[in-house]
């Protein structure tokens, strides 16, 4: 079965604690996501959020829970691990160093042959199908062409808004999808 990874934006979960905790909490029982990442570049109070987050039993036996970008902060509050954007792939041994889990954001297959050699466990490749201001979609093809040739585990991402999009990266075999659409109501 193919994992699902939700990742927050504060477009559609706002940056107010209290709100993104009860829309995730909800967002969780109603799609039962296997790693949920709070992702939230707009706001000036980031530790605040992360924290409310981290205290509402999202993290679980079966969801795990990341934070974007702040490996330390992750550790500090027993995230299961961190997810780093492409331009932050060296501080990878760092995050491990810490005891994290990491998933690292990739677009090119250097830049996944990077995120592998620094020990990253996952990596997702974006964007696979169309995306606001994402650029030009990947494409299954290529998708498949990646995932065949890669070690880490892959999570597809960009553009995947429904069910038949799911069933699609599946058929190419990744370890999962990500999305922060699919999971809206």
């Amino acid at each position: 079965m193919i994992k699902r990874y939700l990742i927050t934006d504060p477009s559609f979960y706002t940056s107010n604690p209290a709100k993104v905790v009860q829309k995730l909490l909800h967002v969780k029982a109603k799609y039962q996501p296997d790693y949920i990442c709070l992702r939230d570049k707009q706001t000036s109070d980031y530790t605040s959020l992360a924290k409310a987050v981290s205290k509402a039993s999202l993290q679980d036996d079966r969801t795990k829970l990341y934070l974007h970008t702040d490996f330390k902060l992750a550790h500090d509050l027993g995230c299961d691990g961190v997810h780093l954007p492409s331009n932050a792939l060296h501080v990878i041994e760092n995050a491990k160093a810490l005891g994290l889990e990491v998933i690292a954001s990739t677009h090119t297959l250097k830049e996944i042959e990077e995120a592998e050699k620094r020990g990253a466990d996952a990596i997702t490749f974006s964007p696979i199908f169309a995306t606001p201001n994402k650029g030009e979609p990947l494409g299954l093809e290529k998708l498949k062409e990646i995932n065949d040739r890669i070690r880490v585990k892959c999570f597809a991402l960009g553009g995947i808004i429904n069910a038949d999009q799911v069933k699609a990266c599946e058929a190419v075999g990744v370890h999962g999808f990500a999305s922060i659409r699919f999971f809206l109501d």
